[in-house]
């Protein structure tokens, strides 16, 4: 078997296992007060699912021709394996849903375009919203102390509005708003270059269209 066919083969079962972290990490986040039996479970949960990704890791190392090449070319992956504190970055894997959508949208740009903006915005500031609230709530000063507050301080980041209405006071959530303020130029820069590439496209064919007309 080659790495592509493992990797095509694994892909829907790596999203299955990053929504069940995604609800392991999630559900303390949003519920403070949850129970330690609870909680012990979703933690292990959390860290069956790191597992899962650390073979599939090493499955796909050693399938891969060039190992060293194949593991600098995926270095996300292995710094996600190999620092157990970037666990909840692990969700994104659930960008992987993305192609699989892409495979089934429309042929043309729009249809493109909308999945991976609505995708990328979507996972963002799902994330950027569950992350900053764990990180923000118990600090002093805060502001961001409950999840309609961390979703919309996450929407008017990635959109980067910022309202300024809402920030976090803490190192961490400063941290996570950086990203969020990197990902939100990425998805807006990449609509810009999209729609001028196909304003470009239409007027370069009419052109042609009218040059064979008038030959």
């Amino acid at each position: 078997m080659t790495v592509e066919k493992w990797e095509r083969r694994s892909e829907v079962p790596l999203i299955l296992l990053a929504l069940a972290f995604l609800v392991a990490y999630a559900w303390p986040v949003l519920d403070p007060r949850l129970d330690p039996s609870t909680r012990n479970v979703l933690d292990a949960l959390s860290w069956t699912v790191w597992g899962a990704f650390a073979f599939d890791l090493l499955i796909r190392l050693v399938l891969a021709d060039g190992r060293r090449a194949y593991a600098i070319r995926h270095w996300y992956d292995v710094a996600l394996v190999a620092v157990p504190l970037l666990r909840p970055l692990r969700l994104l894997r659930l960008l992987a849903l993305v192609r699989i959508l892409d495979r089934s949208a429309a042929n043309n740009l729009a249809g493109r375009v909308l999945v991976y903006v609505a995708g990328a915005a979507s996972v963002a500031v799902g994330l950027g919203a569950l992350a900053v609230l764990d990180a923000e709530r118990s600090a002093e000063g805060v502001n961001i102390a409950t999840i309609g507050d961390a979703l919309w301080w996450a929407c008017a980041t990635v959109t980067t509005v910022g309202y300024g209405d809402r920030f976090p006071v803490t190192a961490e959530g400063r941290t996570i708003g950086v990203v969020l303020m990197v990902v939100g130029i990425g998805v807006v820069g990449a609509v810009i270059a999209s729609v001028t590439s196909w304003i470009l496209g239409r007027v370069e064919a009419e052109r042609n269209e009218r040059q064979l007309n008038e030959s």
